[in-house]
């Protein structure tokens, strides 16, 4: 009996074990809120990896920055290790890669289709990026197109001047102050912060951003400028990725495909919703800018696009023209 119960223990051992060394917990960081576009499509990656995995993959979500990391400072820590996996704005990240800043150059995509379109052609060279900091790339999710915040419409040229005004980075500084306005850039978690104390008095960022941080406590007037649609990339650890087995990743990348389709699908509803939250709420929302003011924008921003060119070199270029050919 006692050899026969022992032979079942042993048995039972080598049958737990490789279930323990595979089993993963991560936990995943994102500088936004929970219910932000980003935050619904992370919460639909972590629920398919559980379900995908029969619960061998089980990812904690941290939202609002939580682990006590902003974007700028995550591509660096899930390199390192520090984190596992993150949900990161990848404009935040020009000064280390100025690739990042292709998908916030001003005016280049002009609805959901060219923000998709953008992302397709340029993915290969996102992928090879991470891959150089020891990186996976999963998936990208979609920030709605970027406007202004502010106490009154920003409507002019004249409305811009000596406006001092977040941007989230390089490009929107850049372009902002050409155009006259006092441009800052600033991680997320010190906008409210600053607009409470007034350091700032008006927010370049989508709607949906501004909805999530209930803006509307600070500001009165939302100008839909249609700047540009940047992108949250979701990469995880390189050595964490290969530790995974085949049936692992398999999961993973199915998760991170129906993440990403979340979000992209959700794009529409999102902006509407968001105008009928801000309305609701007391602001005025101007969803029609004037075409000169916009021109004037976009003139002001060419200083930005030769600026990333000189820095990225022939494969922005290569980039640009695919997007346009892949529009046409």
């Amino acid at each position: 009996m006692t050899k026969r119960l022992l032979s079942l223990l042993a048995g039972a051992c080598l049958l737990a074990a490789p279930v323990s060394a595979q089993s993963v917990r991560w936990d995943m960081a994102n500088e936004y809120g929970e219910s932000s576009i980003h935050g619904q499509a992370q919460k639909v990656f972590a629920e398919k990896a559980a379900e995908l995995t029969d619960g061998d993959i089980l990812i904690t979500n941290h939202f609002g920055g939580a682990l006590g990391y902003t974007s700028a400072q995550q591509l660096d820590a899930v390199g390192d290790g520090a984190l596992p996996i993150a949900n990161t704005n990848v404009g935040s990240l020009a000064g280390i890669e100025p690739l990042f800043l292709l998908t916030s150059l001003p005016f280049l995509v002009s609805d959901v289709a060219d923000a998709k379109t953008l992302w397709e052609v340029s993915r290969p060279h996102f992928e090879e990026v991470f891959a150089r900091h020891g990186q996976v790339l999963l998936y990208a999710s979609p920030w709605p197109p970027a406007g202004i915040w502010a106490h009154k419409p920003v409507l002019t040229s004249a409305d811009l001047q000596g406006l001092k005004i977040r941007s989230w980075d390089a490009s929107g500084t850049a372009t902002l102050k050409a155009a006259g306005a006092a441009a800052i850039q600033l991680p997320w978690a010190d906008v409210v912060p600053q607009l409470a104390a007034g350091g700032i008095e008006a927010v370049l960022t989508s709607a949906e951003g501004g909805v999530s941080a209930k803006f509307w406590e600070h500001l009165s007037d939302f100008s839909a400028l249609n700047y540009a649609m940047s992108l949250n990339m979701t990469h995880v650890n390189k050595d964490e990725w290969d530790a995974l087995s085949d049936a692992q990743r398999d999961a993973l990348l199915k998760a991170a495909e129906a993440a990403s389709d979340k979000a992209w699908s959700a794009l529409d509803d999102v902006v509407a919703s968001n105008y009928a939250d801000m309305r609701a709420h007391g602001m005025t929302v101007q969803e029609k800018i004037d075409p000169a003011f916009q021109k004037a924008l976009s003139e002001a921003g060419q200083g930005v696009y030769a600026d990333w060119l000189s820095k990225v070199g022939d494969e922005g270029k290569e980039i640009l023209d695919a997007y346009e050919a892949a529009r046409h």
